[in-house]
């Protein structure tokens, strides 16, 4: 029964999308390109270099170095393996989904237990310092000063997921040896030793081993292209339909119920499905506090939306990976984001910034031309560095296909 109503619900929302896409053409291939937009001109050049040097990392056994030195660390407090720390710092530097794509390639390689990998991908997987202070703080709110706040309650918060996240599944890794792993002691000369004998087990040679790095890396970027293009139509659709609407009266009632303005409804819930939509209109709402938007806009962050959920998915659905942790750590993320936001609101903000007539900061005017200054020239060369590494991808597969 339970899979008879998931079948008419996947083909339920199937139905609808392509009865939508026929009435509304327009507005559809507006939402279309902007999603391909946002992944030609950011998304792809941003995170490509993350991916292709995380692949390379990993082959050539630098990973398993990492992993030696902060296995005292990474264990004791977030009870995974030292090679997470690598995938958290890589998550947190370049966004989501770098670190589920990093996350599932240790798994892959026998480095974590399923039970290690998901409690690793639930708090791997955050917004990168470019997107919080240059899209959201600069871009949207006109406000670098915001971005230290965002960032630290979004940082913070994803380190207190991590630390919750080490008491999931204590009953199954009972049963699994594989996890009873002695405590190790920091040592260089055992982490060197760990590195090369890593490297001496993969068999392919150097130049395969950057060819795979660049087809893995470009194949998941082209795939997160398609779901952010995907909900960026969905999330327009919704809102054509007239059904962001009725689910947003529920929102304001829970929104009411925190002490949050019924206004940021329609706003939240289109961040819940993808978060730079949402975070744009709620920047534009007029009828609430600031504190009260970036509290609505610290919960999207950590919620990640739906979009890079699907992503996350899919990206983990090569592997026994289970999504629900992550899905159940993502609420949890929002919460805690939320409630350091309130915290770090006066002592980061309000006792630091110096306002205009308008609420602009007049301070701070060379960090925000520094971050619009790096989306500026992402939007400017990111197409071609888009357009360069497809071409060299398709170079590559035809020269392995010639070979055979």
């Amino acid at each position: 029964m339970k899979q008879q109503i998931t079948t008419i619900a996947l083909a339920g929302i199937t139905a609808f999308i392509a009865i939508s896409l026929i009435k509304f053409p327009d507005q559809s291939l507006e939402a279309s390109i902007r999603g391909l937009n946002m992944w030609w001109e950011i998304v792809f050049p941003s995170l490509l270099p993350f991916f292709i040097t995380a692949e390379l990392l990993i082959g050539f056994g630098f990973v398993k170095f990492i992993g030696v030195l902060f296995e005292p660390i990474m264990r004791p407090v977030f009870k995974v393996p030292g090679s997470g720390s690598f995938a958290w710092a890589m998550g947190m530097a370049s966004g989501y989904p770098t670190g589920a794509k990093i996350t599932t390639r240790l798994r892959e390689d026998r480095q974590l237990t399923r039970i290690q990998a998901e409690r690793l991908v639930s708090f791997t997987n955050a917004s990168s310092p470019l997107f919080i202070f240059g899209a959201v703080s600069v871009g949207f709110f006109y406000d670098a000063k915001l971005g230290i706040i965002l960032a630290a309650a979004h940082y913070i918060g994803n380190a207190l997921v991590g630390v919750c996240m080490r008491f999931y599944g204590r009953n199954e890794e009972k049963y699994d040896p594989i996890s009873k792993t002695g405590k190790q002691r920091f040592s260089i000369l055992r982490a060197f030793k760990e590195m090369h004998r890593t490297r001496m087990d993969d068999p392919r040679p150097f130049g395969r081993i950057v060819g795979d790095a660049v087809l893995n890396s470009i194949q998941t970027l082209v795939m997160v292209g398609g779901f952010i293009i995907l909900f960026s139509v969905f999330t327009k659709l919704l809102y054509i339909a007239g059904i962001s609407q009725t689910i947003g009266v529920l929102f304001q009632y829970v929104l009411k119920m925190v002490s949050l303005p019924g206004d940021l409804a329609i706003p939240m819930l289109s961040g819940l499905f993808e978060i730079t939509l949402g975070v744009n209109l709620i920047s534009s709402n007029d009828a609430a506090h600031l504190l009260e938007k970036i509290i609505v806009v610290s919960f999207i962050l950590g919620f990640n939306g739906l979009s890079v959920q699907a992503q996350v998915a899919s990206i983990i659905s090569s592997s026994d990976i289970r999504f629900y942790p992550y899905f159940f750590a993502r609420i949890l993320h929002g919460l805690f984001a939320a409630i350091l936001t309130v915290a770090f609101y006066t002592p980061l903000y309000l006792n630091k910034t110096s306002f205009d007539f308008k609420g602009i900061p007049v301070s701070n005017h060379i960090q925000e031309g520094t971050w619009r200054y790096v989306l500026q020239t992402l939007a400017d060369i990111g197409p071609i560095i888009t357009v360069i590494f497809l071409f060299i991808a398709i170079l590559i597969l035809m020269n392995r296909q010639y070979k055979r």
